[in-house]
């Protein structure tokens, strides 16, 4: 009944350019729920047989529509929405917050603005993309547009118009500087950037021929069909050089720019090219649903950081995953090799928890305690990386991009799969137990140590009660501040993997070994050897010096806010258990035996969790992979842990030659 009388008001009221009737249809057709796609389709079907059985007014909603159209500059919304501009992300990102408290200036004499009016529900594309596309040509086809020359006049002109920006955009970006360096080619040989662009003059040239002469040809498009996928061709090639030369979100955003701009003028180039309407009809349906979208989340937050950053958190997880593969064990001598380098991290992190201890004892403000511990995490993790040596709660955030990648392969066979799972935990555990086992022991002897230098335990009673209530999984926030300490280490990944694409993006050796006061200092052979270890590790150093900032700073920053937040590292955990059994001349009570090695366990899978979930999720984000064989996954995993339980924990037996 309400699309009743609105087609009715529609046919009373002379066509004019005011949109308030449209907007009444629009609501009229628009579900409660944007998800209740039955509903949508249903009141669409009804739309569509109303005007069916109604020429009269199905004729008067064209007239109005065209009205609507006609009257106003369709060209930016065919250039604008849905494809980014020349601006660069922090003022995308200030624009797009200014406008969602204060919106900008509706201008009533272009389209781009009107659309945004007719279709003003953040959802409105759900049910527009979800109903079926035949319904909607259904609806077309119900408003009985005109078959021949539907393509003409105004619209035609705005159209070439179109055209001709986005073409003219193209050739810009793809002489950006930043493109260049990347993919020098584009200077040497002839650039296709700018060859689609004089096919495209002489293409609308012969358009606007024919709008003054009906019998003036017009020149195939195919020719600028290939330029374009020759444009294509070069972005791959870029994309894929950025993965050894380091990529940054202004790169991104111009490799964003350039698809979606090649996406688009490819559509206006069909939509000319059509040679019937029933033909293009298809078409114009797809690019409506596209631009309902792109105006409904044109001030969309995360829709621009996952867009804008792609690139570089695929670049940020792919050094992760290089980085990972060294992580998992194999064979029996990777899997020592790995038990060695975890006991190298657990001796360094016994002297390092002494130090924390020894600090703690100093009379500072909060913020000389976190500047201090921060230092000696930092300074420690840097150290056990320039050693070689390994910290567990590190492998996660690697590993997970490593197994993101063995997915995104072509979808590997699920026993594959499985056999790289159990390789990584393998690998885990024993990178765990390689801390553990001489974190405690190298604690308890530095404890031991100091009680007999001095005199005194290295931890008072009451220090050693305190210690011990830290690692308490059940009277205390153990776990939660063992969840935190995981979100540093995913994040000290993430750390990790940008500085190593901004070492290579920036060339940061190279530039290193320019500098003539390195050189006189270092020599011409030291400087080589240094700016290359630099070069080859600067991520992994950053995150390391980062993830100690983090842990340095967290528990003091949860006492100035007064909030319950700290960190549990199950390496320096174990330490400190030992430190209290010392300070307590092995008075412990049963109790305070199995919560503490049971908190220690805890927290240490708590860590490993944590931090792996997170880097796997980002992981398969960046790469556009959903695993949907998860569950077969975990059950192929666990049945292999029921007929070889050993596996997950010892390397396979190697078998002699012959």
């Amino acid at each position: 009944m309400m699309m009743d009388s609105i087609l009715a008001r529609i046919q009373a009221t002379a066509p004019s350019r005011d949109t308030s009737l449209l907007q009444e249809l629009i609501g009229a057709v628009r579900p409660q729920h944007a998800n209740d796609l039955q509903q949508a389709t249903n009141r669409l079907r009804a739309l569509a047989h109303l005007l069916a059985t109604r020429p009269d007014w199905a004729q008067a909603l064209r007239d109005y529509l065209a009205e609507v159209i006609g009257q106003r500059k369709l060209v930016h919304l065919l250039t604008d929405t849905g494809v980014l501009q020349n601006q660069g992300f922090f003022g995308e990102l200030w624009r797009r917050l200014n406008h969602k408290w204060l919106p900008p200036t509706v201008n009533d004499a272009y389209l781009k603005d009107v659309f945004g009016q007719v279709f003003n529900h953040q959802d409105d594309h759900e049910w527009v993309n979800g109903i079926e596309p035949a319904v909607w040509l259904d609806l077309l086809n119900a408003l009985q547009l005109p078959p021949h020359g539907w393509l003409q006049g105004q619209v035609l002109g705005e159209l070439l118009e179109a055209v001709q920006v986005l073409s003219y955009r193209i050739s810009a970006i793809g002489l950006e500087p930043e493109l260049v360096r990347i993919h020098p080619d584009i200077e040497r040989f002839e650039s296709p950037f700018l060859r689609q662009n004089a096919e495209v003059v002489q293409l609308t040239e012969a358009w606007r021929s024919r709008l003054v002469d009906a019998q003036a040809e017009v020149p195939d498009a195919r020719h600028l069909d290939v330029l374009l996928s020759q444009c294509e061709e070069i972005i791959g090639r870029v994309r894929k050089t950025a993965s050894v030369q380091g990529v940054s979100v202004s790169l991104t955003r111009l490799l964003l720019r350039l698809t979606q701009g090649i996406d688009r003028l490819r559509i206006l180039l069909d939509l000319l090219e059509a040679p019937s309407l029933q033909e293009a009809l298809p078409t114009a349906l797809g690019l409506f649903r596209q631009l309902v979208e792109a105006d409904n989340r044109k001030l969309s937050l995360v829709d621009l950081f996952q867009t804008n950053t792609e690139l570089l958190a695929l670049q940020v997880t792919e050094h992760a995953g290089r980085s990972g593969e060294h992580y998992v064990a194999s064979s029996r001598a990777e899997w020592l090799s790995m038990m060695r380098s975890a006991a190298g991290a657990g001796f360094i992190v016994g002297f390092m928890a002494t130090l924390k201890i020894l600090m703690a004892r100093l009379l500072l403000a909060p913020v000389g305690y976190a500047a201090l511990y921060s230092l000696n995490y930092s300074l420690g993790f840097m150290l056990i990386h320039v050693l070689h040596f390994t910290v567990a709660t590190k492998q996660p955030a690697m590993t997970a991009a490593r197994i993101a990648a063995a997915i995104d392969e072509g979808q590997k066979k699920l026993d594959e799969l499985a056999e790289l799972v159990v390789k990584v935990l393998r690998s885990q555990f024993v990178a765990i137990v390689g801390n553990v086992a001489l974190a405690m022991p190298t604690a308890f002897v530095i404890a031991l140590a100091w009680q007999a230098a001095f005199g005194q335990h290295l931890t008072g009673a009451e220090k050693a009660q305190h210690l011990l209530h830290d690692i308490d999984p059940l009277h205390s926030l153990a776990l939660p501040h063992a969840a935190i300490a995981g979100v540093c280490l995913f994040l000290s990944g993430l750390i990790s993997g940008y500085y190593d694409n901004k070492a290579a993006y920036n060339d940061i050796a190279p530039r290193l070994r320019q500098l003539r006061w390195l050189r006189r200092l270092l020599g011409e052979q030291r400087l080589a050897r240094v700016t290359d270890y630099i070069g080859r590790n600067l991520g992994a150093l950053a995150g390391n010096f980062f993830f100690g900032i983090m842990l340095g700073t967290i528990g003091t920053l949860g006492f100035v806010l007064g909030l319950p937040i700290d960190i549990r590292h199950v390496t320096f955990s174990s330490a400190n258990f030992a430190f209290a059994l010392v300070g307590l001349d092995y008075q412990l009570t049963t109790e305070q035996w199995l919560l503490s090695l049971a908190g220690i366990v805890l927290i240490a899978l708590t860590n490993l969790a944590v931090s792996f979930t997170l880097a796997l999720m980002v992981a398969l984000r960046s790469r556009r992979v959903s695993f949907v064989r998860g569950r077969a996954l975990a059950g192929l995993v666990w049945q292999r842990f029921r007929l070889s339980p050993r596996s997950f924990f010892l390397p396979p037996r190697e078998v002699e030659p012959g």
